[in-house]
């Protein structure tokens, strides 16, 4: 809209046209306010019924919550209005009406449940803290971008459209590829291996990943974002020390230039950020400390996976970010490479929030007789993922990486009770609409 002004930027004095929503209407006898909200904040417009066009203070005080208008006057100073300043309208344009019956009340006097607002994302998002979510969201997201780079990294794309699935298994959504069976990836993992192959070396992504795993728990989606690193001639604790400057570097970003959305969180006085360097615990380590804290009804064993329940007590035994290290071999995947003097130890890590996992990642066997041997042993048949392990012939430098949970970052750093507020339009086994 031409010469339009963002609320946050309407000072005593100025005439301004402002533009946005309908926040709520006060008729208090001779005079009445409308607040109008735009996305950088709320203005007050005042109506002295006596003193102004019978039709324009009609037009304002009928206009349904939530409908769209354009406002025209003098913006003065007023202590007592929300923001300190008020506007006394010349003309006011309704721009699109909405229905007076909404789905859920933007201003927050009613609650929603969480299905309702994901049906109405777009009302949802009106609201000062679901929008502040999806800004922190934003900034995280720069943030990591901006570390990769540091490191030397050059970002990527990969093809989310698979002639086969990343880890095989049943996890994958079948689509019909011109006739052709072909999966939604679950992962950049074989493509991003192939890039450090080449000579951009390091490289990341941050894109969506699809796995049709039937759970429907709060942390779980189908469709989710992955913030992806590879780099060759790195080792395990060279991508650890990778994700940890990601990490660090997303909460630090969120501190120093998101202080208004923490603030519509309640979260301004709790905002804590990762203090020194995350621990790095073997897996042994992990299951004995985990036994120790007697939150478990079984003993947990060497080969054992960890159950949510024990990584909730180990979460709280450290009290921060940490890392698990020297998983089983058996438990990882196969392209994950086992220390060279135990065969029985992978290099395989999770770093991990005192709430649940982040990230899975380690060093990647680069040999190739080792790699297909892997398949095998997993039950693949190499030949289906010849354009991965023949490139391996070629001159493939070690390398590691990890894939790290864009909306789990974003839910455990705000403290979020289900990983849905963290997606615009989540997909999970109940939701493929809107």
């Amino acid at each position: 809209m031409q010469d339009r002004t963002y609320t946050a930027d309407a000072e005593p004095g100025d005439h301004v046209t402002v533009a946005g929503w309908v926040h709520e209407v006060r008729d208090l006898g001779g005079i009445a306010f409308l607040i109008l909200r735009d996305t950088s904040g709320k203005i007050q417009v005042k109506f002295e019924k006596d003193e102004m066009n019978e039709d324009l203070v009609e037009t304002g005080l009928d206009v349904a919550r939530e409908s769209v208008i354009s406002v025209t006057g003098e913006v003065a100073e007023e202590p007592r209005a929300p923001t300190g300043v008020e506007i006394t309208p010349e003309n006011l344009e309704v721009v699109a009406p909405a229905d007076p019956q909404l789905p859920l009340d933007p201003s927050e006097k009613v609650d929603a449940e969480l299905s309702t607002r994901l049906d109405n994302r777009t009302l949802d998002l009106r609201k000062d803290d679901v929008q502040a979510i999806f800004e922190i969201r934003a900034e995280i997201l720069r943030a990591a971008r901006e570390h990769f780079r540091e490191v030397g990294c050059t970002e990527i794309t990969t093809p989310k459209i698979v002639a086969t699935g990343t880890e095989g298994g049943t996890e994958l959504f079948p689509i019909t590829y011109f006739g052709e069976e072909a999966f939604m990836n679950q992962s950049p993992q074989l493509f991003k291996q192939l890039m450090a192959g080449s000579n951009l070396e390091r490289v990341f992504e941050i894109g969506p990943i699809f796995r049709a795993e039937e759970h429907n728990t709060p942390r779980h989606l189908n469709e989710a974002t992955s913030i992806d690193f590879e780099g060759a001639f790195c080792d395990h604790t060279d991508a650890m020390d990778v994700v940890e400057g990601v990490v660090k570097a997303a909460y630090e970003a969120v501190s120093a230039n998101c202080a208004d959305q923490l603030e519509a969180l309640d979260l301004a006085d709790e905002f804590d950020l990762p203090e020194g360097d995350f621990p790095r615990l073997t897996y042994e380590e992990a299951i004995e400390r985990i036994n120790a804290t007697g939150e478990l009804d079984e003993q947990l064993v060497w080969g054992d996976d960890l159950p949510t329940e024990g990584e909730k007590a180990l979460g709280a035994d450290v009290g921060g970010h940490y890392f698990i290290t020297d998983w089983p071999s058996e438990i990882k995947p196969f392209y994950i490479m086992d220390h060279e003097d135990d065969e029985q130890l992978s290099t395989g890590f999770d770093l991990m929030h005192p709430d649940m996992e982040l990230v899975s990642g380690g060093q990647r066997e680069h040999r190739y007789e080792e790699l297909v041997a892997g398949f095998e042993q997993q039950g693949l048949d190499p030949d289906q993922f010849e354009y991965y392990t023949k490139m391996f012939k070629y001159g493939m430098p070690p390398h590691a990486g990890f894939g790290l949970g864009g909306e789990r970052l974003v839910m455990t750093m705000l403290g979020l009770e289900n990983i849905r507020e963290a997606v615009l339009f989540p997909r999970d086994r109940q939701r493929l609409s809107p």
